[in-house]
């Protein structure tokens, strides 16, 4: 299986393939063309401005996704190579207005480990005949064999705190840096828009310089309505580094509180003046269904383009690794302080927990990699309430930290093997040790913790540490004060890295530029580490 040595620029197919991508998307200007609603863009044939992206990978399927500028059919032709000269094709939907005329077909029956490229050709629905220009991308598909090997980054947190695109340093410059590691896959850890984020067109930074954004009127208030939370998703597509990366990256998404609104929790009712909307299941509903519009989930699309489904799920990545994106949102109970002696609601639900235990205890896979959208040990609050796991109290497990503390008793006590954390949200990088030698529980194996991000937001500082489950921070890297803007503190993203051969597993925290923080190598088959 091809793959680039990590810091090293695609191979010359993959830059044709990209250069296609690119030039099918080169009408999309930032402030420009763009921004227009395609259903008054009735002339001319069907164009795919906003890329292509490809998500859910598997060892023989994937999903792939488009938008169109007008109602169209999709086609999806996929080749072995870049000049497809033999194609297969699938048949995609009919794209309309419903989905805000974007489009996902899955690709099934795909080679293991092999560098697959695809075309996406749309067609007036009216005469298949006219056809739009074609749009490429490519991705490699899991490997079915070990020695193969698993290299991919994870990271979140977009386009946050006010800091949108910004032509003057290149946009989402990280999303280039991340393209050119050509990793397998891209797993983005929640936080993935920020609809509660309004952009001010400049912004005046203590150093006396002037951050500019990219505006649009999705972007000038907090979002609302349906076709609110889509603009905020093509926002992100306005970018070219974005669009890029999309064309030659796989991707694991998740979501976090700023799909919806910040710290959103079932049930809630907000006091906020900025919304008119005040019942957050209402803003969730809409939220949802644009995100399956927008992202290419396999579990959302299985049942009606994200109107239904669910988030939580399991991408198998070969016999090296299995993938547990969790949804720490849908099923969490209300957020308070946490310090309720029983709490059988939890951050997951008792019915994700349930999934998630005869998941992990049926995975063969040598790494389990817990996707989480928020930090088990961090304390991050809500006023006087708790946002995530911790609450601040050291001692023995209370709240939602309940759920956590039977989740890891299960893992010790079932001998399950190669599980980590990676997580994003808190806005800084750090590595966590976690040994029941520390904890006030310890009921537990040892295991680590990693967090990265931002992608493209504010930095923050270092959350404080909960000593429930005897969190060690091994290593941190965080701005001194709260919303440094992606001029004033580097972006973060991790990239793991599994070895076919001994199965060691490295964790890398890398830091926009090139820097390697941190690497920490863990060892296969053992329930702790």
């Amino acid at each position: 299986m091809y793959r680039s040595a990590p810091g090293s620029s695609p191979s010359p197919a993959r830059r044709s393939v990209l250069r296609g991508s690119l030039a099918a998307s080169a009408a999309l200007t930032v402030g420009g063309a763009g921004l227009a609603a395609p259903a008054f863009a009735l002339s001319g044939r069907p164009r795919a401005e906003w890329g292509v992206q490809t998500g859910d990978v598997t060892t023989s399927s994937g999903l792939v996704w488009v938008r169109s500028d007008r109602p169209a059919r999709m086609l999806v032709e996929t080749s072995a190579s870049e000049s497809f000269r033999r194609v297969r094709r699938h048949h995609g939907p009919l794209i309309g207005a419903g989905t805000d005329f974007t489009g996902t077909t899955a690709l099934r029956g795909l080679p293991a480990g092999e560098q697959i490229h695809y075309r996406v050709t749309l067609a007036d629905p009216d005469d298949p005949r006219r056809t739009g220009e074609r749009i490429t991308g490519t991705f490699r598909t899991a490997p079915d064999r070990r020695r193969d090997g698993v290299r991919f980054l994870w990271s979140g947190d977009i386009a946050g705190q006010g800091w949108g695109i910004n032509p003057d340093i290149g946009g989402f410059r990280a999303y280039e840096e991340m393209r050119r590691l050509d990793p397998d896959f891209f797993l983005c850890s929640g936080d993935s828009i920020y609809a509660d984020g309004p952009l001010q067109p400049s912004v005046a930074l203590p150093d006396g310089r002037i951050w500019r954004n990219v505006t649009t009127p999705e972007k000038a208030k907090v979002a609302e309505t349906l076709d609110e939370y889509r603009g905020n998703f093509r926002y992100n597509l306005l970018d070219h580094n974005v669009r890029a990366f999309n064309a030659q990256v796989p991707t694991v998404t998740q979501w976090d509180d700023h799909e919806v609104r910040n710290n959103w929790y079932p049930g809630q009712i907000l006091d906020d003046a900025r919304y008119m909307e005040k019942n957050v299941d209402v803003l969730a509903s809409r939220a949802l269904r644009a995100f399956g519009e927008y992202t290419p989930v396999s579990t959302l699309h299985a049942r009606g383009g994200g109107r239904e489904g669910r988030m939580h799920r399991v991408v198998r990545y070969g016999p090296l690794l299995d993938v547990f994106v969790l949804d720490m949102r849908s099923f969490r109970n209300a957020n308070s302080p946490g310090r309720q002696p029983d709490d059988t609601t939890g951050i997951l639900g008792a019915e994700q927990l349930a999934w998630l235990k005869r998941e992990l205890a049926a995975s063969t896979a040598v790494w389990k990699v817990l996707a989480a959208d928020m930090p088990l040990g961090l304390v991050v609050p809500d006023g006087t309430n708790i946002e995530a796991v911790a609450q601040g109290d050291p001692g023995a497990p209370l709240g939602r930290e309940l759920q956590i503390a039977e989740l890891l008793r299960f893992v010790k006590h079932r001998r399950i093997t190669g599980t980590l954390w990676l997580t994003a949200d808190v806005h800084h990088t750090s590595a966590q040790h976690y040994a029941p030698e520390r904890a006030a529980f310890q009921d537990f194996a040892p295991f680590w913790e990693f967090v990265s991000g931002p992608l493209a937001a504010g930095g923050f500082p270092a959350s404080a540490l909960d000593a429930t489950f005897g969190p060690e921070r091994v290593f941190v890297r965080a701005p001194e004060r709260a919303n440094l803007s992606p001029m004033e503190s580097p972006q973060y993203f991790g990239e793991v890295d599994i070895d076919g051969h001994s199965g060691e597993l490295t964790v890398r925290l890398r830091a926009e530029g090139g820097t390697v923080l941190f690497s920490k190598v863990l060892q296969p088959g053992r329930v702790g580490q």
